[in-house]
């Protein structure tokens, strides 16, 4: 890579930590560490790593308060939940409160490198469109691709990066229907799906909280009942 990137890696046992840490440098990014939630938060205010693997079960502050914290901030870094428990509710709350991703433990080290690049590629391409005008969308949505920024009816929108990528995929491609699976190719940049495919939903969920007039009665971001969903642009 031509600029090396910057995990945190936010985990209270050692032993993962260093397997971790170990894989990342070995593909060439920059780690720090850290091993409470008190000091990740700390870490990620200071440092502004590219991207941060946030465990759940930490002491003195569980990560998803972490998480919380950080995009009540503005700070839209790149999110990964690591947990160890497989409980539904889990993977959705991380999702809620702004993670991009969520992983399960044991994972193995190709699924998480792969998920790491995922984002890393992610940002980089978006840094690299410069000198892009602000786009009107549909229903008073404007979409600025050079600041990353969201408005409505003038009113900027406070979207996780995800949210972002999700938006301006939809709306530059509107009336076209994509499936949950072309969303995780396309927007996520998985090779894989499995289960994944509820964060795609989830993700939806948010965004129309933040961009729909009536969530509950979408106007922008439509589904297709059986086939999947699309941004009803003008």
């Amino acid at each position: 890579m031509d600029e090396k990137k910057t995990v945190l890696i936010v985990e209270d046992e050692k032993s993962i930590v260093d397997i971790v840490r170990f894989n990342l440098e070995k593909e060439g990014y920059a780690v720090l560490t850290a091993y409470d939630g008190e000091a990740g938060l700390a870490a990620a205010r200071q440092k502004k790593p590219d991207l941060i693997l946030l465990d759940v079960m930490l002491p003195k502050m569980i990560g998803f308060d972490v998480c919380k914290l950080l995009r009540e901030e503005g700070d839209n870094v790149p999110v990964i939940i690591l947990t160890a428990r497989e409980e539904e509710a889990d993977k959705v709350l991380g999702l809620e409160i702004g993670a991009d991703d969520y992983i399960t433990k044991p994972f193995s080290m190709r699924e998480l490198m792969a998920r790491v690049k995922a984002n890393i590629r992610r940002t980089a391409m978006q840094q690299a469109q410069e000198n892009t005008a602000a786009v009107p969308a549909a229903g008073g949505l404007t979409i600025d691709p050079e600041n990353y920024q969201v408005s409505k009816h003038g009113k900027p929108i406070a979207l996780t990066q995800r949210e972002y990528e999700l938006l301006t995929f939809l709306a530059g491609h509107p009336g076209k229907v994509y499936s949950r699976i072309d969303l995780m190719e396309q927007v996520w940049n998985y090779d894989y799906v499995g289960d994944d495919v509820r964060t795609v939903d989830v993700t939806v969920r948010r965004l129309r909280e933040k961009i729909e007039d009536d969530p509950a009665n979408p106007a922008l971001i439509l589904t297709r009942r059986g086939v999947g969903y699309y941004f009803a642009g003008q």
